[in-house]
């Protein structure tokens, strides 16, 4: 090739995210997936659909932060994966610029979550293990659950963040979600087994078209039907040749618009 092609630009949720009314253009770890950040950049420089988006380049200063370890669960709270794609210093870069004032360029978020899950490629971003379905409801691969440490960002002062480890997860996304408890659905429910077999089909990598309805793999039988017992609908797609390239539906989409 005269270019190298770039395969991975059907995951699309990696090299850009919007956030509110402004598009962040993220830092993408790997040498062969930088390029995409750079199209996005071009896109959203030039397309007159982005004409009138506040853009955020190179917002981590160099610090690498991917689309899929980026989670917005309403209009104040995200929830951002320490991960092997995804450093402390863009996560805290991140943090700044979204809890800022949206009169100074910010969101005015109030808190970030943290969710720590292991350095691997196995679970190289968030949404590999971990994905919202309904306004209180998310899919979880149980097999990773007891290495996951939770932290929480919040503003003291101006320039100043407050970090603080939590008990755990459910509790975290229950206090910030304002509800008495949170459902955390495992993907392959009981059984181990079928957990670990269809978490290597991306299971848990689920795209929530509205609350409570998501796209997934038809072939994830197990966690689909786990996924109706806890009252989602759940819209399956035969992905036999897309899910060779490791991702599932909701890394395959960036949402441009959304309703909290």
């Amino acid at each position: 090739f005269y270019i190298s092609p770039l395969p991975n630009l059907y995951f699309t949720r990696d090299p850009a995210t919007i956030v509110g009314s402004a598009m962040h253009i993220n830092v993408m770890k790997n040498e062969y997936r930088k390029r995409e950040s750079y199209l996005m950049n071009l896109l959203s420089t030039h397309h007159s659909l982005f004409s009138s988006t506040t853009v955020h380049s190179d917002y981590t200063r160099g610090s690498t932060i991917e689309g899929g370890d980026i989670l917005i669960i309403n209009k104040t709270t995200a929830v951002i994966g320490s991960s092997a794609r995804t450093e402390v210093w863009a996560i805290e870069s991140f943090a700044r610029r979204m809890m800022a004032p949206i009169e100074e360029g910010g969101e005015g978020f109030k808190e970030i979550l943290v969710v720590q899950i292991p350095f691997t490629r196995a679970y190289m971003h968030l949404d590999t293990i971990f994905t919202m379905v309904d306004r209180d409801k998310f899919v979880l691969f149980g097999g990773v659950e007891p290495a996951l440490k939770v932290f929480s960002i919040t503003k003291k002062r101006k320039d100043s963040l407050y970090i603080h480890e939590e008990k755990g997860l459910k509790e975290a996304l229950s206090r910030a979600l304002g509800v008495v408890s949170v459902d955390i659905i495992k993907n392959g429910g009981l059984d181990n087994i079928a957990s670990a077999r269809e978490q290597w089909n991306d299971s848990t990598n689920t795209l929530a078209l509205e609350p409570g309805v998501v796209v997934t793999y038809r072939r994830n039988i197990v966690s689909n039907e786990n996924l109706r017992k806890h009252g989602i609908e759940v819209i399956p797609i035969i992905g036999s040749e897309l899910v060779r390239g490791r991702g599932g539906p909701r890394c395959m989409s960036m949402p441009l618009l959304r309703e909290a």
